[in-house]
């Protein structure tokens, strides 16, 4: 589990290709902080990957399945972003990113916003039921707000920090990103599917069954 908060930029040094898999060397541009260990996950632009080999304080080996590399940027890019998994006392300051990309994502337009970058973003039809206004969205393992969502796409600000210390600073048009929506909004909505929960009650037809989401809310869901 992660936050989404990254402690900055890598680069993908080598790919060995093998049997459904590839077997990734990444090389950090930044302080990993204390020395990794072997089997623990790190978010790589926001895909998990185990580390398998640690060759120096910045420099470790992971696989990445064909799936991954499918449904994700990382058999596309070289550069990406780390973050190291989440330590159960430390602070949550993005949200809870679990490294499981639900698809990728385009910008569309990048323009100035005070001292910040609007940026737009086209994404999978599919995931659109997740991506709400003032919601949490991971870009590219990065936590970011969303601004507006439509249909179609959704903005965020990019602010300096936040671009200087991460590979969205490379961001142009055309740009593919790896998104990962707020895992809250896909649980209800599998609870929804499957008559766990149910919308809120319509005045017209009275209450519906099964669990409402305000009283999930009620007992601290």
């Amino acid at each position: 589990m992660f936050t989404g908060l990254v402690l900055g930029r890598g680069k993908i040094t080598a790919r060995r290709r093998g049997e459904g898999e590839n077997l990734l060397t990444i090389e950090a541009a930044c302080d990993l902080g204390e020395p990794l260990v072997l089997g623990e996950s790190v978010a790589c632009s926001g895909v998990c990957l185990t580390v398998t080999t640690v060759k120096s304080d910045k420099i470790f080996s992971a696989y990445a399945s064909s799936e991954t590399l499918r449904v994700s940027t990382l058999g596309r890019r070289d550069d990406v972003n780390l973050e190291r998994a989440l330590r159960l006392t430390d602070r949550l300051g993005g949200h809870i990113v679990l490294g499981h990309v639900d698809g990728v994502g385009r910008l569309e337009s990048l323009s100035p916003a005070g001292q910040s970058l609007k940026c737009v973003f086209s994404f999978p039809p599919d995931l659109a039921p997740y991506i709400v206004t003032k919601g949490s969205i991971a870009i590219d393992g990065v936590s970011l707000t969303v601004n507006e969502a439509a249909s179609a796409n959704f903005t965020v600000n990019l602010i300096p920090k936040t671009a200087e210390l991460t590979t969205l600073s490379n961001l142009r048009p055309g740009r593919e990103v790896n998104l990962e929506t707020d895992i809250l909004g896909r649980h209800i909505k599998r609870l929804i599917e499957t008559g766990a929960i149910s919308p809120a009650s319509d005045p017209k037809s009275g209450p519906k069954t099964g669990l409402s989401i305000e009283s999930l809310i009620l007992q601290g869901y």
